[in-house]
């Protein structure tokens, strides 16, 4: 079944991306979730028109690469977010929110496969790299902030980052105990099949004496 992408979806593809996914993943997850839409003919079609008159306005040649690379590394994006204590965001912000604020802020367009980030999951300051043309790649600064709220100093990023990661690494020995005894389940289950054949062995053999010719009878 084909989809428009309406967000970016990780490790599937980007906003206004058509793509082809199975028919109960698009019904019970991506459609229900708004993330995407039926891809039409008419929708498709709609869809490659922005995306020509998009590519309009990006760079074709070098010297107009350098000048849009210029305004690029004096660019700074601000994104206020929700976040957890730790830092961690409640969402993450992907290449296409990149994309649009560039747009927004600085009315400079850029292809999103051509911005080198994946998604940012944590509050904190970023430098993302956007390549512009062939050889030209410009460094964009980006803050993602708590909404409502500042930046803290890095220091205090780095111990909310390394809290929540000794948080994590303290779950998992639940988790091996939890794998331990699912083991040993199994290795008790595989032990009392094993002694079943030969449970059912004695039987067997109490009819073969019973076939036997009978004793003469003494008298």
């Amino acid at each position: 079944m084909d989809v428009i992408l309406l967000q970016d979806v990780e490790k599937l593809g980007l906003k206004g991306d058509v793509v082809s996914v199975k028919r109960g993943y698009a019904r019970n997850f991506l459609l229900p979730r708004r993330l995407a839409e039926t891809a039409t003919a008419g929708r498709v079609a709609e869809v490659r028109r922005i995306d020509a008159e998009r590519a309009r306005h990006e760079a074709r040649s070098a010297d107009q690469a350098e000048d849009i690379a210029a305004t690029l590394t004096k660019t700074v994006l601000r994104f206020e977010v929700k976040a957890g204590p730790t830092g961690s965001l409640f969402g993450s912000v992907t290449p296409t929110d990149i994309a649009e604020e560039l747009w927004r802020t600085r009315k400079v367009r850029v292809d999103r496969r051509k911005i080198e980030l994946d998604v940012i999951k944590r509050i904190g300051r970023y430098s993302v790299p956007v390549h512009v043309y062939e050889g030209v790649v410009a460094e964009v600064k980006t803050l993602v902030v708590p909404e409502g709220g500042e930046l803290p100093p890095e220091e205090e990023l780095q111990a909310m980052e390394a809290a929540e990661a000794a948080e994590a690494a303290a779950a998992e020995p639940v988790a091996s105990t939890d794998d331990l005894e699912t083991l040993l389940d199994e290795a008790e289950a595989a032990l009392d099949t094993e002694v079943e054949p030969d449970a059912e062995a004695e039987p067997d053999a109490a009819p073969a004496a019973a076939d036997a010719d009978p004793a003469p009878d003494p008298s």
